[in-house]
């Protein structure tokens, strides 16, 4: 393996670690030791060397004299962020002779991680973390604060995550973009869809909440009142149906339930679902009649819609789309909503959860941990944070600061920097960026398996997530050789998985040869569901007690506050990543909440005025922008913004922490608020 630490300068192949479905093939190029530039590899063959700004000024994060250099200890009140210096032994010593305490006294269970994908590496967000948790039995965490309840719902229509390439949409007719800002958080496929605009006269729609980046530069922007996505849907079967725009074949052959839909559909007339939706009726027959008659036509389902109490349900019922029209036989039609199942790792070779001996270790959803701190019986004693920064992303805000606040809470937080999460820390731990890394790296999009070589040395003191959970294992005693295994050879074990044969000849080898490889994938002929077909009536869900058939429900509103309130991602942030960085804060300007211009003059408040957005959980202070960019009766923010001294800008206070219908899954855009113009502003 050629070793790109020892060669002070060049040019150096590399992957994005970013939590976003492009994860480009990058360059870095190095002078005396560091990474002097970061430019996109133009031989990728989906990414092409295009990459966007967050990773374009990726040095100035690593280097960043913010960044954290060795261990540290709290001094002083919790959130005050004041430390001292340690060595990493004594934080180590810390940290186990604190835990061994625990386990004596209150059980393993009473200490949780708390973690998500800040690297996407699998090494890093799922590898010796994963096995050293579950060897020390602490309660286990259910991750499901982004794309649980729509993996979920496409899961009981197509069986997995199974979408078409996004390569073959150069071909597509007819891109629409369903609840994605794909500008800034799939830019590839944006410039797919451009591709194809230029070469096959192809059409651009979006729908969504919000006049985004992708709406602006759509053909046709449809807006849409939050979390009805599903009775459209519905709606334009109803059309689909009805004016015969279906392929009989295709439903007779590939999927089950097509009657019973026909059926259930009815009730989904044009001025009923324009009465749910907000979308004139004459809209909705004009884009069912572009659907059904255009060929190939492709859906790019977005995470925005599943973020609701009915989100689940939405993508089970968008997935059905597609078949009524026989798209998935056409190269550039059909949908992606991801494509993780074609790059499917072994999971359990790499978190081994054979390691955990108490099968009924209490699990807690993530997007209840501020309940979780405050309320649990038996209570979480200590909390171990890392690849997240939960003070800010996390739903009911106030909830999880009031948690992280209490001194019967010893917290461990592993990051590059001294976020939010960490100024509640009782010990702090530099991490690595994934440039200093061994890790492999699997696209939820496109179906590259790359592998990250690390380029230069660990920053200061930093240390790895890898490196950390083996210390801490040598420090509780553990003496698994599971601990002792190397980058490499869990590689090698992840991707050794019988059950997809799309990555048969993927391996750490092959990967150190080829920098990035294919996965053989075929649409699969028979779907892993039930039937093995695509199940537009499921008896799965009748199981489970769901309906069977595609049903719209309306949103919770449990709330006197007349707003709905989507607490969106900005262009520049990805979540609370580069919101403490001068460059990339300086793109976004400040923050802002958009607002109709019907309900501003409502509320006496004009365009570039600071406004009070509240409600029974917490308040932010923020600048209105006032235009046709959201429906009346929506509020829409972008970007998790610090908590610099003197702001109140964590929107999360105000995002409600109730579980979605399905797969656990969050509802940051189901909260409700109230406007008012800012006294004295």
């Amino acid at each position: 393996m050629p070793s790109y630490i020892d060669s002070p300068d060049g040019i150096f192949p590399s992957v994005c670690s970013l939590d976003c479905p492009d994860q480009c093939g990058l360059l870095l190029h190095k002078q005396n030791g560091k990474i002097i530039k970061v430019e996109g590899d133009p031989n990728h063959p989906v990414t092409k060397g295009f990459i966007c700004n967050k990773v374009r000024y990726m040095t100035e994060r690593i280097y960043d004299e913010k960044r954290l250099k060795y261990p540290m200890k709290r001094l002083g009140v919790k959130g005050e962020g004041k430390f001292v210096r340690i060595s990493w032994e004594e934080a180590i010593e810390t940290i186990a002779t604190r835990w061994k305490k625990l386990i004596n006294s209150e059980g393993a269970e009473s200490i949780l991680p708390y973690s998500f994908y800040g690297n996407m590496g699998n090494l890093s967000a799922e590898g010796m973390d994963r096995r050293f948790f579950n060897r020390l039995g602490a309660t286990q965490l259910d991750r499901s604060i982004c794309n649980s309840a729509g993996a979920v719902g496409y899961k009981y229509t197509m069986g997995g995550s199974f979408g078409i390439d996004p390569e073959d949409t150069s071909h597509t007719k007819l891109f629409i973009f369903w609840g994605i800002n794909a500008v800034s958080t799939n830019m590839h496929q944006v410039a797919l869809a451009q591709k194809a605009r230029k070469q096959n006269g192809a059409k651009i729609i979006v729908i969504d909440v919000h006049k985004n980046q992708t709406a602006r530069l759509a053909d046709w922007f449809i807006p849409i009142l939050p979390g009805t996505d599903t009775a459209l849907a519905l709606g334009l079967m109803n059309i689909l149906f009805t004016e015969n725009m279906v392929d009989s074949s295709f439903l007779e052959q590939y999927t089950v339930g097509h009657e019973q839909l026909r059926e259930h559909v009815v009730q989904y007339d044009p001025a009923i679902v324009s009465g749910i939706t907000g979308i004139p009726a004459e809209d909705i027959i004009q884009l069912a009649r572009m659907y059904g008659k255009t060929s190939p036509a492709f859906i790019r389902i977005g995470n925005g819609p599943q973020h609701h109490d009915n989100g689940g349900m939405f993508v089970r019922t968008i997935s059905c789309l597609p078949a009524l029209t026989g798209q998935w036989l056409v190269k550039g039609g059909g949908a992606i909503k991801g494509n993780s199942a074609y790059l499917a790792h072994h999971a359990a070779h790499l978190q081994r959860p054979d390691l955990l001996k108490n099968k009924k270790t209490r699990v807690i959803n993530m997007n209840l941990l501020g309940e979780a701190l405050l309320t649990l019986d038996p209570p979480v004693k200590s909390l171990y944070v890392y690849g997240s920064n939960p003070a800010v992303v996390a739903p009911a805000g106030n909830k999880v600061r009031r948690g992280l606040e209490r001194e019967d809470l010893f917290t461990v937080v592993h990051d590059l920097f001294l976020t939010e999460t960490a100024r509640y820390a009782d010990i702090l731990l530099p991490a690595t960026s994934s440039f200093e890394n061994m890790d492999f790296y699997t696209s939820y999009w496109h179906h590259y398996i790359q592998l990250q070589q690390p380029v230069i040395e660990p920053f200061e003191e930093a240390k790895s997530n890898m490196e950390v959970f083996r210390l801490l294992a040598k420090g509780m005693g553990f003496t698994e050789t599971a601990f002792d295994e190397t980058e490499a050879e869990l590689i090698n074990q992840s991707l050794a998985n019988p059950m997809n044969p799309y990555i048969k000849e993927i391996n750490y080898e092959t990967l150190t040869e080829h920098q990035y490889l294919k996965a053989k994938a075929i649409f699969p002929v028979r779907l892993p569901t039930p039937s093995g077909k695509i199940e537009l009536y499921s008896e799965k869900m009748k199981q489970d007690g769901y309906p069977p058939l595609p049903t719209y429900e309306p949103l919770k509103n449990d709330s006197h506050h007349p707003l709905q309130f989507i607490a969106g991602p900005n262009h520049s942030f990805l979540n609370s990543t580069f919101a403490n960085q001068t460059t990339h804060v300086r793109f976004e300007k400040e923050p802002e909440v958009v607002l109709n211009s019907y309900d501003a003059e409502k509320l006496g408040v004009k365009n570039g005025e600071k406004v009070r957005v509240w409600n029974d959980q917490g308040e932010c202070i923020l600048k209105a922008s006032v235009g046709d960019g959201v429906l009346p009766g929506v509020a829409v923010t972008q970007g998790l913004w610090g908590a610099d001294k003197g702001t109140k800008h964590l929107v999360n206070s105000l995002t409600p922490d109730r579980i979605a219908d399905m797969g656990g899954g969050a509802t940051f855009f189901s909260g409700r608020v109230t406007v008012e113009k800012l006294t004295g502003a």
